[in-house]
């Protein structure tokens, strides 16, 4: 499948008092890069939970930490299906820092930190496609799951 990418900023809100994005934060990212993926192929969350009666929800989380977001990263949050079944879907995720030059009138402090490129957390997910009422186990609609089908063969 393709990989689909969205990129985010960090921001007060998604971290602790040091100024490092607070480790719940990450599966926020990850879950908008979802939604975003959703969005790109022409669905929104809102309208199939009204208009078709299915809603997705998390039922597993493997996730590892391998280098903290800061304070004004910009990151690259990927999402990548994998094993598309009737009912659910597994994505593998990563979080990724974007390197971008300081802009003039940027000072930094001796030793300040200094972002390096690379993977920061990578994660499988899996969703579990719901029926919006009973909050039950469902297959997906039929065009959700050919859609699903055309990203394989990208």
């Amino acid at each position: 499948m393709k990989v689909f990418s969205w990129r985010t900023r960090v921001y007060w809100e998604d971290t602790d008092a040091g100024g490092v994005v607070y480790y719940a934060n990450y599966l926020r990212f990850m879950e908008r890069a979802r939604t975003e993926w959703l969005r790109t192929l022409g669905y929104c969350q809102r309208d199939l939970a009204a208009h078709h009666g299915v809603l997705f929800a998390v039922t597993r989380v493997r996730i590892d930490y391998r280098r903290p977001a800061r304070l004004d990263d910009e990151l690259s949050v990927t999402c990548e299906p994998r094993n598309v079944g009737a009912a659910s879907v597994s994505f593998a995720q990563a979080i990724t820092r974007i390197v971008v030059a300081a802009g003039p009138g940027v000072a930094e402090a001796p030793g300040a930190f200094e972002p390096a490129p690379g993977v920061l957390t990578e994660a499988e997910v899996r969703i579990a496609c719901l029926d919006a009422k009973t909050f039950r186990p469902a297959r997906m609609p039929e065009f959700l799951l050919s859609a699903f089908a055309a990203q394989e063969k990208l």
